[in-house]
């Protein structure tokens, strides 16, 4: 026994420690197709699965980073609100609710604030990141909108928002719900200083974003199989107790219908916002005949099942 113990079991130790382990976000099992992609090949396709065209959802930085001219871009700081107004609690303090999404997303609220040059000209862009509490809207992404508008009034720059959320943040109760009309009056504000103003519509995009500020663009753009709406279509099932049409609610269904006026690949979004700005701007010093993408049909569009 001493032998087996004082030799064989650690020299066993031993190989299972100097075991290289393989860590396990190298790789990215998608959740349309079943596809195993490496994680820098998904990286470099901006997080689209290079075998059935599945949009991922990305976070704030990663889609500045692919959105402004050579990646440069400044980040305008989030204005402050109180942290915690109704002093809510359900399972969990919202306060803790707060630091553990702050901690996954290294983002302060749902809404991120940048500025940069796209297509050589400057532009103010919002942000949402549904990894933040679904993306919710609360006093925190309110105030950023406001404030984007603000900024552009201020540069006289276009104003484009990318949407994503899952509605009004519950744990602000009514000061949430406030925020929707306030970012209305905002995106009212570019509209009227004859600024163009631009929504993108990414997965999800429900609730009362949907019912304010992500419906008035002058122009709206959706990536493909987005799913976007006021409620659920599980809620509006159960509600009507119909069986909805197959896509009811995705972006290539919407674009059939009149909701949306394109649908656009995350790879040729720098280049369609570039030219839209162009041609809202009336820009003399635009460039000739920009490049544009190919317009999105949806012919190839992922279907929506299980997302």
């Amino acid at each position: 026994m001493s032998w087996l113990e004082n030799v064989v079991r650690p020299k066993i130790r031993t190989l299972l420690k100097s075991k290289r382990e393989t860590p396990e976000n190298l790789w990215h099992k998608c959740s349309h197709c079943g596809e195993m992609i490496f994680h820098r090949d998904l990286a470099e396709h901006l997080y689209v699965c290079t075998n059935c065209d599945f949009h991922n959802r990305i976070g704030a930085k990663d889609r500045l980073d692919c959105l402004f001219d050579a990646g440069n871009w400044e980040q305008i700081p989030m204005p402050s609100v109180p942290t915690d107004p109704l002093k809510f609690r359900d399972q969990r303090k919202y306060t803790e609710r707060l630091k553990e999404a702050r901690n996954k997303t290294g983002e302060q609220d749902a809404v991120t604030i940048a500025t940069g040059e796209l297509g050589g000209r400057t532009a103010v862009v919002l942000v949402q990141d549904f990894a933040f509490m679904g993306g919710s809207l609360g006093m925190a992404a309110g105030e950023s909108i406001v404030k984007g508008a603000e900024l552009a009034l201020e540069l006289k720059a276009p104003l484009i928002v990318f949407a994503a959320a899952g509605g009004a943040r519950m744990q602000e109760g009514i000061l949430s719900l406030m925020q929707m009309p306030r970012a209305t009056v905002a995106v009212q504000m570019v509209r009227e200083a004859g600024l163009p103003y631009i929504v993108v519509l990414t997965d999800p995009t429900t609730g009362g974003v949907t019912a304010s500020y992500a419906m008035l663009g002058d122009v709206h753009i959706a990536e493909p199989g987005a799913l976007i709406g006021f409620a659920g279509p599980r809620v509006i099932e159960q509600t009507i107790r119909e069986k909805l049409p197959d896509g009811f609610q995705r972006a290539e269904y919407l674009l059939e219908h009149g909701m949306v006026d394109m649908v656009v690949r995350r790879g040729d979004m720098r280049e369609t916002l570039a030219r839209l700005i162009s041609l809202l701007m009336d820009d003399a010093a635009a460039p000739a005949n920009p490049q544009a993408p190919v317009p999105y049909t949806g012919d190839a569009a992922p279907a929506a099942a299980g997302r």
